[in-house]
C-alpha cells in the first residue's frame, strides 16, 4: 500500500515543478487552493481528476488525499487556509475561474511575508472577496468504479480521439448501450458525451502545453473540425486554444 504523507498545515508558499513532474498522494488538515501561474495543473484523487491552466486555480479541501501532476513547468502557488475558515464553502475539490485581479492576488499573498501587519491583513480580506465572487468551473473528470465503465473509461484516456458510439464500444467491453449509459449516470454523475467532452478537454490542454497546433490538437482529441474544437475550448476556457499559454 503506498504511504501517504500528512502535513497538519497546508502551506501558503510559491514552488516550482519541472514538467512531467509530480507530488505524491498527501493530505492536510487546512484547506488549499492550488493555482499554477504557468503551465497546466492536474489534482488527482480518489474520486477523480480536475485539470487547471493559468486561467483557473483548485480548492482542495481539508483532509482530502490528492496528488498533483505537472503538464508543462509550473510555477506553483499554494494558499493554506485554516480548517475552520472556508470562505467557499466546498467539502469536495472544484476548479475556479481565475481573473487577472485574483491571479495578481494570489501571486502577491503566496510571495508575501505573513507578518500579520495591517497590509497583509488588507491583502488577505481582498483575496478572500474575490475568491467568493470567483465562478466554479465544471472541469471535473470522474473516475469510475464499475468493472465495466473502468475498462470503457481506459480505452478512451488511451485514446481520446477514438470516435466510436457508445454501442460500438459497448460491443468491445461486454456491455449494452443503455447499461453503459445507466451505469454513467449513476456511477459518474454525468452522461456519456458529457465525460468524454472533459477527457477530450483535459487532454486537449495537455498537448497544448507541448505546443501541438491547435489542428493537430484537435484531430488528437477527436473534434470533428477544427472549428467545433475552437468553439468547445472558448466556451470553455474563455479564450481561443491559439491563445493558451503554453509551459
Amino acid at each position: 500500500m503506498t504511504e501517504i504523507r500528512h502535513d497538519p498545515v497546508a502551506p501558503t508558499c510559491t514552488q516550482w515543478l519541472a514538467a512531467g513532474g509530480s507530488i505524491d498522494a498527501h493530505r492536510h488538515d487546512d484547506h488549499q487552493i492550488v493555482y499554477a501561474g504557468r503551465g497546466v495543473l492536474a489534482v488527482t484523487t480518489g474520486e477523480g481528476s480536475w485539470v487547471a491552466p493559468g486561467t483557473r486555480a483548485i480548492w482542495v479541501p481539508a483532509g482530502t488525499v490528492h496528488a498533483h501532476r505537472a503538464y508543462g513547468e509550473l510555477d506553483l502557488h499554494l494558499v493554506g487556509l485554516p480548517v475552520g475558515e472556508n470562505p467557499l464553502g466546498l467539502n469536495a475539490p472544484t476548479v475556479l475561474a481565475v481573473s487577472p485581479l485574483l491571479r495578481e492576488l494570489i501571486i502577491a499573498y503566496t510571495r508575501a511575508d505573513n507578518n500579520h501587519s495591517p497590509q497583509w491583513a488588507r491583502l488577505r480580506a481582498v483575496l478572500l472577496d474575490q475568491l467568493r465572487a470567483s465562478p466554479q468551473q465544471p472541469l471535473h473528470l470522474p473516475a469510475p468504479m464499475a468493472p465495466v465503465l473502468i475498462a470503457l473509461c481506459d480505452i478512451l484516456r488511451a485514446n481520446p480521439g477514438d470516435s466510436r458510439t457508445l454501442a460500438e464500444l459497448g460491443r468491445e467491453v461486454g456491455a449494452s448501450d443503455r447499461t453503459l449509459s445507466r451505469l454513467f449516470r449513476d456511477d459518474l454523475g454525468m452522461t456519456f458525451p458529457q465525460w468524454r467532452t472533459q477527457l477530450r478537454l483535459h487532454h486537449a490542454l495537455v498537448l497544448l502545453t507541448k505546443r501541438t497546433p491547435v489542428t493537430v490538437v484537435a484531430h488528437r482529441c477527436g473534434w470533428s473540425s477544427t472549428s467545433a474544437f475552437i468553439d468547445v475550448f472558448r466556451r470553455t476556457f474563455g479564450h481561443t486554444p491559439g491563445s493558451h499559454p503554453t509551459g
